[in-house]
């Protein structure tokens, strides 16, 4: 199976894509036993040139770059990579879509005793054994640590921190937006202290109003989004401990109002790619 052009294989479809997206269909998980399409955005400058380009993975690719794939909106990565290139910021993105009823066991790096999961460590694998080396074989990547990164929201914002952390050969800056450090009873502090401070960039991000629910619900759910968001200051905080710095090494960012949504997330990403991708990166 080789690449194609996306907007090419949906042709006949509505698609929302800009630029040049990339498909490569049915590829293969042996650490998970299953098979996935992948998506890679390459920059505007891709095919005029020569170099290389920082790579970038990121979960759930469904709903990366098409509204028509997309089963809970779009977080308009190419539109923001595309706008973003204007000022010199460029880089490849690889959407990796999650696998339906398995997201959750891929994207958990700890089992929780009420909704299961523990399959994060064969994920990330599949990441850096399987997919990584297909990328650097097809595409002009450094393919070195630091300008490789990691991003995701909610479960793959927990996915995504943890492998920075576990990850450490193949990982050199993460994107946690909206992070589930809920999970598994908060699992993923108890494993950041316990680990020594690691070269790179961090952001983090979470909404004042996460996963809000039905009036009904809604005193309740204000609740748990108070939670939610003093949880991802409370991480922010203990990577300062460890060494990160405010503004150079990490970024927080607290949005008034952001809920747990894709539309959140797009809002937030560039920021956050804006970070990521200084130029002390590239």
């Amino acid at each position: 199976m080789t690449w194609q052009n996306y907007t090419t294989l949906v042709s006949d479809e509505q698609h929302t894509v800009t630029g040049n997206l990339k498909i490569r269909c049915n590829v293969a998980s042996p650490q998970l036993g299953n098979q996935r399409d992948l998506l890679v955005y390459l920059p505007p400058s891709y095919a005029q040139s020569k170099r290389r380009y920082p790579v970038i993975y990121m979960h759930d690719g469904q709903n990366l770059f098409d509204q028509r794939s997309s089963y809970a909106g779009e977080w308009q990565v190419d539109e923001t990579m595309q706008a973003l290139s204007q000022e010199g910021l460029e880089a490849i993105i690889v959407g990796v879509p999650n696998s339906g009823v398995e997201r959750l066991n891929e994207y958990s790096p700890f089992r929780d005793p009420k909704v299961g999961g523990g399959k994060g460590d064969r994920y990330l694998r599949f990441l850096t054994e399987t997919v990584k080396p297909l990328i650097d074989r097809s595409f002009r990547t450094y393919p070195n640590r630091a300008p490789t990164g990691i991003i995701g929201s909610s479960m793959g914002g927990l996915i995504s921190l943890y492998g920075f952390f576990r990850f450490t050969d193949y990982f050199g800056f993460v994107g946690a937006m909206s992070p589930a450090l809920w999970f598994a009873g908060g699992a993923m502090f108890n494993y950041i202290h316990k680990v020594g401070h690691i070269p790179g960039r961090v952001y983090l991000d979470v909404g004042t109003h996460e996963i809000i629910g039905a009036q009904s619900e809604r005193l309740m759910m204000q609740a748990f989004a108070r939670r939610y968001s003093s949880n991802v200051h409370r991480m922010y905080s203990l990577l300062v401990t460890k060494g990160f710095r405010p503004g150079q090494d990490i970024r927080y960012v607290e949005e008034p109002g952001g809920e747990h949504n894709e539309a959140a997330w797009a809002r937030r990403l560039p920021n956050a790619l804006q970070f990521l991708l200084g130029k002390e990166q590239n």
